[in-house]
C-alpha cells in the first residue's frame, strides 16, 4: 500500500481526482474515491526552458492549490502515476509516494 500526495491548482482539482480515481486510486476495504484535501498556497519560479501552465520564467508566482492525498494499492501504483501525469495540468506536477505499511 502507499499514500500518494499531490499539489493541484484550483481549477483541475475535480478532473485530477477523477482520473486517479479511476486508475484505481483512493480504495479502502469496501470504499473507493477516498481522499483527503486542504487547500494552501504553492510557490514556483518557472526556469529557462521550463513551458509553465501558469506564470512565466524568471518570475516567481504563488497559486491557491489543494494537497491531495490517498491511499494506493501496491498493484495500482503505477497506473495511478501514469494518470497523475497525464490528467495534471503542470509540466512537472508535484508530488511525492511513500510506503505505508498495513498491519
Amino acid at each position: 500500500m502507499y499514500k500518494l500526495t499531490v499539489f493541484i491548482p484550483d481549477e483541475a482539482l475535480e478532473a485530477v481526482k477523477s482520473a486517479l480515481f479511476a486508475a484505481g486510486g483512493g480504495k479502502i476495504g469496501n470504499y473507493e474515491a477516498c481522499c483527503w484535501q486542504v487547500q494552501g498556497t504553492g510557490q514556483f519560479k518557472p526556469l529557462a526552458g521550463s513551458h509553465p501552465h501558469i506564470g512565466a520564467q524568471d518570475r516567481l508566482e504563488k497559486v491557491t492549490e489543494w494537497r491531495v492525498e490517498m491511499v494506493v494499492a501496491k498493484e495500482n501504483i503505477e497506473q495511478v502515476i501514469s494518470a497523475l501525469k497525464q490528467a495534471h495540468p503542470y509540466e512537472t506536477p508535484a508530488y511525492d509516494v511513500i510506503e505505508v505499511l498495513d498491519w
